[in-house]
């Protein structure tokens, strides 16, 4: 049984180097102590903020400053590109016609990262 995520939530991506903030809209008007989220949560900047810098050469940034280097790896400012839903969802509760994220969900990064949550943001609801 996991823990139902909430707004504030801390993430982390494997090719990032700072961890970042959950952002839930209210839209889906369940809170848990603050709003609850589905696994249609997964919008960059909206919901997924920045990882500090990149590392995957995957990143077309990151690609050409490092080609720009010589081939030393630079890392790049960090702009997720989330396009899929959190995987795999609690299918048995419903948040917004959708199924809720718990703290066991995962969401990929099109440039290769893996997003995990580190910090449900609440700790009192479990799904």
């Amino acid at each position: 049984m996991g823990v139902q995520v909430c707004a504030g939530a801390m993430l982390k991506c494997s090719f990032g180097v700072a961890p970042s903030s959950f952002m839930v809209l209210p839209q889906n008007r369940t809170l848990t102590t603050t709003p609850a989220a589905n696994i249609m949560d997964n919008k960059p900047l909206v919901n997924i903020l920045p990882f500090g810098v990149c590392t995957s050469l995957a990143n077309p940034a990151v690609a050409a400053a490092t080609a720009a280097a010589l081939g030393v790896l630079t890392p790049m400012p960090c702009m997720p590109a989330t396009v899929a839903p959190w995987a795999p969802g609690v299918p048995t509760v419903l948040i917004g016609n959708m199924p809720a994220l718990n703290n066991t969900c995962k969401l990929m990064c099109a440039y290769g990262g893996l997003i995990n949550i580190v910090s449900p943001g609440q700790t009192t609801v479990m799904d």
